[in-house]
């Protein structure tokens, strides 16, 4: 039977192995993702038992996790400023961001870092929590529905990484099927007319979408200027000191008398020197040396 060490050799595998290597890259955009469509599917699947049961009303998870645009609601819930950016209502909606977001997301952390689209998506879904807020209590005509006004979804969130890639790397050329080369900042000038178009009807969810955007803009300037700052003016690294060593240390070799005499009577003394040595390694053992004769009968020997 083959023995599993933690060491050299044969090791046990991780059971957690296969599912810990699919995280390994692109981590933060499939655990967003999965995030995303676990939150749906719970919202759905809590509709569907509400519907069966015959209980109706209002699904209290959609409740909970939407943001309110009535300030006193919000005191209440402050978590939704938060929650509202991963939950959806309709399957289409959910696959819509969730294309754009893969889009976006893969882009961002190839010209930048995950970390970077981590605090992206959620820096500019709380932006766009803010102005979608704001909008009610700033222009008069959504005064009368702001008590029942919610916001949810990660479209502000996404705009927000969208536009921060294309701010970053404006340049960067994508392949487009029936289109070919184009540069990202042009696709992301597309999908906002898009956006723009698509969300004159509900305008408080556009200013919701276009703080997502406005953050996204700024951070990735933010992050293109630190960049080419970086680049123009490089952090200077310090020479490693070089200490000088004489030549007798180096080699560690003894000086060469001029005569022969002279050289016979130290090859004496060092025998001697050698005999003495030897002798209290015969007495007391090696380890009664001290680190000078330790070093001096090494030398000597060789």
């Amino acid at each position: 039977m083959t023995r599993f060490t933690n060491g050299y050799g044969s090791q046990r595998p991780s059971f957690g192995a296969p599912i810990k290597g699919l995280f390994q890259h692109n981590a933060v955009l499939k655990w967003l993702t999965i995030i995303n469509v676990g939150i749906w599917i719970t919202v759905k699947t809590s509709q569907l038992v509400m519907d069966l049961s015959g209980a109706g009303g209002t699904n209290l998870l959609f409740t909970w996790l939407s943001l309110p645009a009535e300030w006193t609601e919000l005191v209440r819930r402050p978590w939704t400023m938060i929650t509202y950016m991963i939950v959806h209502e309709r399957f289409w909606h959910l696959f819509f961001n969730m294309w754009m977001l893969w889009f976006g997301g893969a882009i961002l952390v190839r010209v930048s870092s995950q970390k970077h689209l981590a605090l992206t998506y959620g820096l500019g879904g709380l932006l766009g929590a803010v102005f979608f807020v704001a909008a009610y209590y700033v222009f008069p005509g959504f005064e009368e529905a702001r008590s029942g006004a919610v916001l949810m979804g990660a479209a502000a969130s996404v705009l927000a990484v969208l536009v921060a890639a294309a701010t970053y790397s404006p340049d960067y050329e994508l392949r487009l099927f029936l289109f070919g080369r184009l540069k990202f900042k042009w696709v992301v000038v597309i999908f906002l007319a898009i956006e723009l178009l698509g969300m004159m009807e509900m305008p408080d969810f556009l200013i919701a979408h276009l703080g997502g955007a406005l953050f996204g803009f700024v951070y990735g300037f933010v992050l293109r200027m630190l960049a080419k700052k970086g680049t123009e003016r490089p952090k200077k690294q310090r020479k490693p000191k070089i200490e000088y060593t004489p030549y007798e240390e180096i080699h560690d070799e003894p000086e060469v008398p001029r005569s022969d005499e002279e050289y016979n009577q130290k090859k004496a003394e060092t025998e001697r020197d050698i005999d003495v040595i030897l002798d209290k390694i015969a007495k007391s053992g090696y380890g009664s040396l001290t680190a000078e004769e330790k070093e001096f009968l090494f030398r000597n020997s060789r």
